[in-house]
Formats: structure tokens, C-alpha cells, sequence
């Protein structure tokens, strides 16, 4: 008998065998089957939870196939989000009452997630504006990775002037009240130490952050996330928030990690220390034997996989050039020992050129180990798994070489937040297709799809499938050709079953067939049904990991595990929330 049937639904399974269904029945965090109502609920007993979606739209529970998840959470409690905030004027007041509420020796801080393009202002915050609306009350704002704002309490608390030294390719731009614009132009190493400089949270108050967040995350119906690391993030000491939810047995989505080398010229050494610590316990590759019910489980190596041959997404500024850097011998170091332990690996890569110079150093491993009896890259010859994340100028020939490696690619709604930008430098024709998602569909290479958030982008998957299905940002601007928009369906398959492929997972998750993992999600709008503009607006009404549910709303809102307030008690969450919700 089912332990949870979910009927009265329009199921979209993506699974071919059965695409439309009416209800799903779970048992042992699998499903059991799908089909019609009555059919499903006669495999109930009298202990089966049946719910009833009223008729809405049923989905695979999303994955995203690049974020941020576990800096995320750590940082969440101390964040006030600007993600979906209509105007700057609501940003400025919001700013303004969470000023009233932050303690001494604390600051207000707007880590990334929005555009100004999405404001009705269509305008950045200015340094002034942000001491009139917090003049005793250290600010700094983030835009994505192009630019940061202080106002004058902020450059006080940091002991900033114009004799402060900053590392090459940043400068402040100091302003007449007081306050500074951080620019990146175009290293954002000014933009990360200055979110390093702000106070941490205690453990204790990141781990119930953490909670919080993947609440948030449960929200928008997401059920698996791989973690690209992130810098300022360091392993395994800045992971105790998730650490700890995943010991107690407390994960609400499943997350596989890619570890992040934080020491830039030393990134060989701690891959050596992680692969060593690894083995110690383990007799498998990363993701190969991993406990693949919910939870937290290390996958690989990346997103850097050595900060020399990492290029940088601010559109606001010049394309850097590999060329210009001395990272071939330290890049192909760091490959040569990922693809012999058989670590599955990604690297970070905006634009072609440097697309380019990465795959020359992949190929010459390749060729090497290969020459040597050994497997390389690609599943086919028994290597690794491989990706490019970003790839927004990507060329059809770059393509080829990606799929010639068996690799794949993994592209995020960035331009949904900085496509303006990247409009303005690079032209309309060049937005038009970037990253070119109908090219890379058409190369049957894999290909998954996500946001990058919290900080270059928001973590709301459905902004990502609204840029993905219409071509257009976060601020209604129209920027993809016709040609390179995709289907709602195509869309969807990205966010479910193709982005499992890159945590070794698409044989167990992503689509709603007997067998795979009952993760699920019932939806507030049809997503095949709604206006366009409405797309950015769907939430979970019922998110179900493993079969559990993990988040209600509405009628199902009683179903929801209980949550301690979050903490700090000045945390902007408890009065904000995370993503904006119209009032």
C-alpha cells in the first residue's frame, strides 16, 4: 500500500512512457506509481496520507544544476534580500527599518541577487541615499560581482580612505557625503574582502540560518541543488550548518558538493588534502557510491579548479584575457590529478576565449592519460564526468571539443540579472545568444540549467525559467532571438532530469516514474498555463522530498515541520523574508 497519494492533480511525469497523469502514490521515498485518481487511490490503505492539489499542476521537484546552497545558508539570517523588490524606493525603506533594528558593531548588508534593472527606478542605489537612509548604521550593497556600495557609516567602520590600498583590477570611487562605489573593473577581490570584513554569525546561528534558507529554497519547489563551492567559502570548515543537518538526519534537499580551492597558487595542495581525506574513508570516486538518499554528499572538483584560469562575470567591464595570466602548468596540474582519482570536475568559464585556452589543457590531458592506458575524460571510456559552467559566448566550435571530451555544460539565468549590461558592451546580436541555449540542446550534449545564487543572481528557479522560455531579464528587457528560446517542457527538463545529470543522479531523480525518488512539487500556477509574466510568481504550494513533506502552503500549510524563529533575534528575515512577496 502507498504511504502518500497526491491525486487530483495534472502530473507532468517527463516520462515518456507516461508524460500526463492525474496522481501519484509514494511509498518507501519512492514512487510507487502514477496514473489516474482512481486508479491511485485504490493502492491506498488505512494508513495512507491522501492529500488532495485541487486540480494544480504536479511537477518533478526542481534541481539546480549550479548554486550556491551552503555559503547561502550561512549567511542568510544576516542578509537583507533585495530578490523581486519592485522599486529602490521599497530597497531604501527597507534599509531604513532594518537599520532601527541592528545592534552596535553590526552592518545592513544587500549581498547580490537583484538587478536595477528590475527597480521602477531602473537605477543603482547611490552611496548617498544609503547614509540618509541609515546615517548611524554601516551598508554595503552588492551588485552581483560588478559593483558595491558603502555608505558613509560603512567606510568609517572600515577605516577606508583614499590612501587604502586595493588589489589590482579595483578601485573605490570615493563620494562627497561620505560613502564609496567598490569597482570591479574587472577583479572582484574588493568586492569579496569586503564581505570577508563584515562580523560571521555564531555556529549555532548559521546552522538555524541554514535551516531557514533551504526552507526558502523548498519554497520555490526546489528539491536538489549541486554546490559549485564558492569563494570566501572554505571546506570543510565554513559547511557546519549543513554539517550538522545532514548528521541529524535533517536535510531537506539532497545537495552535491564541487569543492572550491580558496588559496589562490596553492589550489593543488588542497585538492591533494581533500582527495587524501577522502580515501581515508571512502574506496569509491566522489558521487559513484555516495549515500544517494537526501542528503549531503561530496561529487567533485570546482567551480575554480585554479583561481589563474578563472575569467570573471561582470559585464560592466572589459573581458579579462587567460592570455595575460601564467596558468596553464598550475590549470593542468590540478586536472591531471582530479581525472586520475577519477574526481568528476567543473570549471567557471564566461566567455569563448577562455573556453578555449581551458579545453587546450583538457584535450592535452586527455590525449596523455589515454596514451598512458588510462580512461580521461568522458563516461564512454570509463573517465570522469566533466562541465563548463556559464559559457555565455560559447562557439559552435568549442561546442564540438566539449562534446568530443564527453562533457557537458551548465548555464544560469545571469543574464537575466546583468543582460542589460551585457547588451550595452557587447551588442544586442551577441545577447541574442548568449549562452546559445538552442545550439547546445541541438548538440545533445548534457546540459542543465540554474541560477548561480544567491550573490550573481537570485536563487527563485522560476525567474531562471522565465529568462529561459521568454528570452527576457529580471526587468522585462528582451534580449534572446526567437530561436533561442526554449519550450516550457524543454525548460523544466533542464531543471529536472538533465541537471541531475551532473551529481550522477538521472537515473534516480528528475522524472516521476515507478522507482525514482518522491521528490515532488504541486505548484500555486500552472506552469504550462500561465501568462508569460506570470511565470516569475509561481511558488510550491507542497514541496515532497523522499516522499516527506518539506514545505506547505495554503491548504497544506498545517503539513509543514515546525522551524525555530531564526536567529539573531535583529535577523532581517524575521521581518523581510527571503524573496520579495507582493503585499
Amino acid at each position: 500500500m502507498a504511504e502518500l497519494i497526491v491525486h487530483n492533480a495534472e502530473v507532468t511525469t517527463l516520462w515518456d512512457e507516461q508524460p500526463e497523469a492525474e496522481a501519484i502514490a509514494v511509498r518507501d521515498g519512492r514512487v510507487l506509481a502514477v496514473g489516474s485518481s482512481e486508479e491511485i487511490l485504490a493502492l491506498g490503505g488505512p494508513d495512507t496520507r491522501v492529500l488532495d492539489a485541487n486540480g494544480r499542476r504536479l511537477i518533478p521537484g526542481l534541481v539546480d544544476s549550479h548554486m550556491h546552497p551552503t555559503r547561502g545558508g550561512r549567511f542568510y539570517a544576516a542578509e537583507l534580500r533585495w530578490d523581486g523588490v519592485p522599486s529602490l524606493a521599497r530597497g531604501l525603506e527597507m534599509v531604513r527599518t532594518q537599520a532601527k533594528r541592528t545592534p552596535d558593531g553590526e552592518w545592513v548588508r544587500v549581498i547580490g541577487g537583484w538587478s536595477p534593472f528590475q527597480f521602477e527606478e531602473r537605477r543603482m542605489p547611490t552611496p548617498a541615499e544609503l547614509t540618509a537612509a541609515a546615517p548611524d548604521v554601516p551598508v554595503y550593497v552588492l551588485y552581483l560581482y560588478s559593483q558595491g556600495f558603502l555608505n558613509a557609516a560603512g567606510v568609517k567602520a572600515l577605516g577606508l580612505s583614499k590612501a587604502t590600498e586595493v588589489p589590482p583590477g579595483t578601485r573605490y570611487e570615493f563620494t562627497e557625503e561620505g560613502g564609496a562605489i567598490i569597482h570591479a573593473e574587472p577583479h572582484p577581490a574588493l568586492l569579496y574582502g569586503t564581505i570577508a570584513a563584515l562580523p560571521s554569525l555564531s555556529e549555532e546561528h548559521q546552522a538555524l540560518s541554514t535551516r531557514h534558507f533551504y526552507r526558502e529554497l523548498n519554497r520555490f519547489g526546489l528539491t536538489s541543488v549541486i554546490d559549485a563551492g564558492g569563494g570566501g567559502h572554505q571546506f570543510p570548515e565554513d559547511y557546519v550548518g549543513t554539517a550538522r543537518l545532514a548528521e541529524a538526519g535533517e536535510m531537506p534537499l539532497r545537495i552535491s558538493n564541487y569543492l572550491f580551492p580558496q588559496r589562490p597558487g596553492r589550489e593543488a595542495e588542497d585538492f591533494e588534502r581533500w582527495i587524501e581525506a577522502y580515501d581515508a574513508g571512502r574506496s569509491a570516486a566522489p558521487g559513484v557510491t555516495g549515500d544517494l538518499k537526501h542528503g549531503f554528499e561530496l561529487e567533485g572538483g570546482g567551480e575554480f579548479l585554479v583561481w589563474s584560469a578563472g575569467d570573471f562575470e561582470n559585464f560592466m567591464a572589459p573581458r579579462p584575457d587567460l592570455g595575460d595570466r601564467d596558468y596553464y602548468e598550475d590549470l593542468k596540474a590540478v586536472t591531471k590529478k582530479l581525472v586520475r582519482e577519477g574526481w568528476p570536475l567543473r570549471i567557471h568559464a564566461t566567455y569563448d576565449e577562455s573556453i578555449s585556452r581551458i579545453l587546450k589543457v583538457f584535450e592535452e590531458v586527455h590525449a596523455a592519460e589515454r596514451a598512458a592506458g588510462r580512461p580521461g575524460f568522458g563516461e564512454a571510456g570509463g573517465g570522469i564526468r566533466w562541465a563548463v559552467d556559464h559559457a555565455e559566448t560559447i562557439s559552435e566550435e568549442n561546442v564540438a571539443r566539449i562534446a568530443a571530451l564527453g562533457g557537458g555544460v551548465a548555464v544560469q539565468a545571469r543574464m537575466a540579472y546583468a543582460g542589460e549590461y551585457f547588451a550595452k558592451r557587447y551588442g544586442a546580436e551577441t545577447a541574442a545568444h548568449a549562452p546559445p541555449l538552442r545550439m547546445l540542446l541541438d548538440a545533445e550534449i548534457p546540459l542543465g540549467a540554474g541560477t548561480d545564487g544567491t550573490r550573481v543572481a537570485s536563487y527563485n528557479p522560476w525567474v531562471a525559467l522565465y529568462w529561459l522560455t521568454t528570452g527576457r531579464t529580471a526587468g522585462g528587457t528582451q534580449l534572446a532571438a526567437p530561436e533561442n528560446r526554449l519550450s516550457r517542457e524543454e525548460a523544466l527538463r533542464l531543471y529536472t532530469v538533465d541537471a541531475a545529470w551532473f551529481s550522477q543522479e538521472e537515473d534516480v531523480k528528475g522524472t516521476l516514474e515507478p522507482g525514482r525518488f518522491a521528490d515532488f512539487v504541486v505548484l500555486s500556477k500552472d506552469f504550462f498555463g500561465v501568462e508569460e509574466e506570470e511565470i516569475p510568481e509561481i511558488e510550491a504550494v507542497l514541496t515532497v522530498l523522499d516522499g516527506d513533506v518539506v514545505y506547505g502552503a495554503e491548504a497544506f500549510v498545517s503539513l509543514m515541520p515546525a522551524l525555530p524563529p531564526i536567529q539573531p533575534a535583529w535577523s532581517p528575515v524575521r521581518v523581510f523574508g527571503g524573496f520579495h512577496r507582493a503585499e
